[in-house]
């Protein structure tokens, strides 16, 4: 189980010579690999040495550990290894992504010695490997030292024992081409929902991005939104459209507010997330629009940009890059991005702005009904009338399984749905109106079993 020292050498020479995968480098887990690996050839293993490889196999397990959050099970060298080449960001990934791209010859051939480079990092005795600096350092006369390192080795071979066999077969660049370009590159093939960040980060020796991952994305699904079906019907027609690269419209959600109108954008994204849809949100980044478009047409997957709330102070340059960016500019707006927008209102510029003499006020008008006509596509939500509004808050109270709802015909089921409608209709009035949201709200407040403000 010993490690040898030409073991060593040649893995620390494969890690060094990656060359398209040279970014899983100045990985953490690589990082502290290496210099476990350093470590564990001190020539003098005395009390100073004994601590470098003490520390540097401390470290290392530290970094591995790190890895946890990308494995479903406890994770084993070699699927910590293979999440970093999935998700590495290069320039053999980038081109994977796009569906009509090939490699250069060149590009191939390095991405597949690095593969076989990789592949034996992948494989190297990580167990055994643990065991022999525990010798070493036992042989220091450091006993607790050397248990402790031979802890964590068995801890290893155990996770491994469980490692599925698909795990263990043999990598590829076709396979793992045809991965990237069903799931996408780097942070894309991990998450389905981003927001922009302004500032650009990235890993030493990785493309920055400006997409920051949104971890705990809302899960709302389509099956969990009721009523408004024509609505999400336009949304999602427009969206299957756009997917199977036909022509898609830029769509506007307009009407009042708690009607889904966000939920729905969502609902849609989250459901076609596995054919490669990743959702965008853009905030006051406005007007980087056009920065937001340059940078995500260069990727594979197909982007809804998504602008909730869309308001503006003025018709500034966030204004009109936005309507240019819509229709009317000389760039064609990129096959791969659809724009979405929700707004309460579609005077998108708020009134205090406009110029209150009839002339200037009309041409104001006009030029922010020339942003919402610029959309393509206008899907209105309205707020429910009553009986509508009962119908939802009974929708999601059967989802959450507050009362009854197979057809019973009791006293007592009928009494507790009449009850459940007139509470729904106080509780209403006393808020913030009929609307999906109030209906939720509603529900929520009635699965705690409290009793009402209004008793």
């Amino acid at each position: 189980m010993m490690i040898s020292f030409d073991a060593v050498k040649t893995i620390k020479a494969d890690i060094a010579g990656l060359s398209v995968f040279a970014s899983i480098r100045e990985e953490p887990l690589i990082r502290a690999f290496r210099a476990a690996l350093d470590a564990s050839r001190v020539a003098e293993p005395l009390e100073a040495g004994v601590q470098a490889i003490a520390g540097a196999w401390g470290d290392f397990m530290t970094a591995f550990l790190a890895r946890q959050s990308f494995a479903e099970v406890s994770p084993t060298w070699r699927s910590a290894v293979a999440s970093l080449v999935i998700h590495a960001d290069n320039e053999f990934a980038r081109i994977a992504e796009r569906k009509n791209a090939e490699l250069s010859p060149l590009l191939k051939t390095l991405a597949n010695i690095d593969l076989e480079r990789l592949s034996r990092i992948a494989s190297f005795d990580v167990i055994g490997f643990g065991f022999t600096m525990a010798d070493t350092v036992r042989k220091a006369g450091f006993e607790a030292a050397a248990s402790n390192i031979e802890a964590c080795a068995r801890a290893l071979w155990e996770a491994e024992a469980q490692e599925p066999l698909a795990e263990k077969a043999a990598w590829s660049g076709e396979r793992l081409f045809a991965h990237i370009r069903a799931k996408g590159a780097g942070i894309l093939g991990q998450y389905a929902a981003f927001r922009w960040n302004g500032e650009a980060a990235g890993a030493p020796g990785c493309r920055a991005l400006h997409l920051q991952p949104v971890r705990n994305p809302d899960p709302v699904k389509l099956s969990d939104l009721f009523g408004y079906e024509d609505q999400r019907n336009v949304v999602i027609a427009n969206t299957m459209r756009f997917l199977e690269g036909k022509a898609a419209n830029n769509l506007l959600l307009y009407g009042d507010r708690g009607t889904g109108k966000s939920a729905t954008v969502k609902a849609v994204c989250n459901e076609y997330a596995e054919r490669g849809l990743r959702l965008v949100e853009v905030h006051k980044e406005v007007a980087r629009i056009q920065t937001i478009m340059e940078e995500l047409s260069t990727r594979g997957p197909r982007f809804v940009v998504f602008i909730d709330d869309l308001s503006f102070e003025t018709t500034d340059d966030s204004f009109t890059g936005l309507k240019a960016l819509l229709e009317g500019g000389v760039e064609k707006k990129p096959e791969n991005i659809v724009v979405y927008a929700t707004s309460n209102r579609r005077h998108f510029v708020k009134e205090h702005s406009i110029q209150t003499d009839a002339p200037r006020a009309f041409d104001a008008v006009q030029e922010q009904l020339s942003l919402a006509d610029r959309f393509g596509l206008t899907v209105v939500f309205t707020a429910p009338d009553q009986e509508e509004f009962l119908s939802i808050a009974e929708h999601i109270a059967e989802q959450r399984g507050i009362f009854d709802t197979d057809g019973q015909t009791s006293l007592s089921s009928a009494a507790l749905r009449k009850e459940f409608r007139e509470n729904a209709v106080r509780w209403e009035r006393w808020f913030n109106g009929r609307s999906p949201r109030t209906a939720a709200q509603f529900v929520a407040w009635v699965s705690t079993g409290e009793g009402f403000p209004w008793e």
